[in-house]
């Protein structure tokens, strides 16, 4: 649990040993500024455990504090978070112990802020929190009240139970899908039309990518077979790079029968060239036309051979978004499918968020408002984990 330096430190404390009561076993990290506010102390009585207020505290043992207590984390909470700890973390700072240790940690990361009202509707704040929302931290509150300034408006701490509630809640997701194998498609695929150029589509992967960690993060094994992208391998994940849509395919079919899931995130083409050139095709004035073969559809060829298997598809549409996933859903027997219209501006293919509806195979319509990535990850995990019946 860290601790930055805010007024609403002193309610880290309840915070603290609330955790303690439930059964978790909490280890404290205080900003400098936080000691400012309550004494180290007062966490070191409540959790039984030395508190560490910087990166020079002497250790009891030969370990590395921010490299050791990162990886036994299951979960980092910070609370109060403030509007200094939010910039440090969204621009990858690492100056003190609390920022060091949430650079070196893969555990989730839950933030409850509390600052002035002002501070908190800063477009500077803002963007710090869209960001980390994007990257998957998980933030509780701020809530609208009154504030130590004496001034009405939201930038209150969250309370306590809800804090508590979302750490439980972070736990008892992180492995629901413990030994579920799970095959991941994500990215483009690229259909060359010779050795310099091909055809490809926009899309960026991100959807694929949060999709196989928040997998991942829940315990499943993951196979991530992506087309080209720019973006790191989730770490955990058996990944398989492909460029053509054959290409995914055949990864795909080799490695079907390890999964018990299957999520088709990919935006694999339609059509590619029929006879690509063996050599550079020159510029011409008079154009070029080429003709197109349609490729195989993987989701529909994965259908055939279901055998029990969840699969989720997904559609991009600009049009009759509902109408055009509900007839792919039922034409590749899908247990899910996941539309969005890639037509609205700022979502869907290259942005950190998107806005989808999910459909199921009852003929179930749930539309999501806007939110990152990540977060659409884990809400389709949950419609997958019910579907296995687990």
């Amino acid at each position: 649990m860290g601790v930055a330096g805010g007024i609403a430190a002193y309610k880290a404390a309840e915070i603290c040993s609330t955790l303690v009561k439930e059964g978790a076993s909490v280890h404290v990290v205080m900003t400098e500024h936080a000691t400012r506010f309550v004494g180290p102390v007062t966490f070191q009585a409540l959790t039984g455990n030395q508190v560490i207020t910087g990166l020079w505290d002497e250790p009891r043992q030969y370990e590395i504090a921010h490299v050791s207590l990162a990886d036994k984390a299951d979960l980092l909470l910070i609370a109060p978070a403030t509007a200094n700890i939010l910039g440090k973390i969204a621009s990858g700072a690492a100056d003190d112990m609390l920022s060091t240790m949430v650079m070196a940690t893969r555990a989730p990361v839950v933030l409850a802020p509390a600052m002035n009202c002002k501070m908190w509707e800063n477009p500077i704040v803002g963007a710090n929190v869209e960001r980390l929302e994007s990257l998957g931290y998980v933030f509780v509150g701020p809530e609208v009240g009154r504030l130590a300034c004496g001034e009405e408006g939201i930038g209150r701490l969250a309370a306590t139970e809800k804090i508590v509630q979302a750490v439980i809640e972070c736990l008892a997701r992180k492995r629901d899908l413990d030994g579920v194998s799970i095959l991941v498609t994500a990215g483009p695929t690229q259909e060359p039309v010779d050795p310099v150029r091909f055809i490809a589509n926009r899309s960026s992967g991100k959807m694929g990518y949060a999709i196989a960690g928040a997998a991942v993060e829940r315990g499943a094994k993951v196979i991530l077979v992506s087309g080209p992208t720019s973006l790191p391998e989730p770490p955990g994940v058996e990944a398989v790079g492909v460029q053509t849509a054959a290409e995914m395919l055949k990864a795909v079919l080799e490695r079907l029968p390890d999964a018990r899931v299957v999520i088709g995130a990919a935006a694999v083409a339609d059509y590619t060239p029929k006879t690509p050139g063996k050599s550079k095709v020159k510029r011409s004035d008079a154009g070029l036309s080429l003709e197109l073969s349609p490729t195989k559809d993987i989701m529909a060829e994965v259908s055939r051979r279901k055998e029990g298997r969840v699969l989720v598809g997904f559609a991009a549409e600009t049009e009759n978004l509902v109408g055009n996933a509900k007839a792919k859903l039922d034409s590749k027997n899908l247990d899910l499918i996941v539309a969005n219209d890639v037509s609205k501006p700022g979502i869907g293919f290259g942005a950190d968020v998107n806005e989808v509806t999910i459909i199921d195979r009852s003929g179930g319509v749930e539309q999501l408002p806007r939110m990152p990535k990540v977060r659409i990850a884990h809400h389709i995990l949950d419609l997958v984990k019910k579907a296995l019946g687990e």
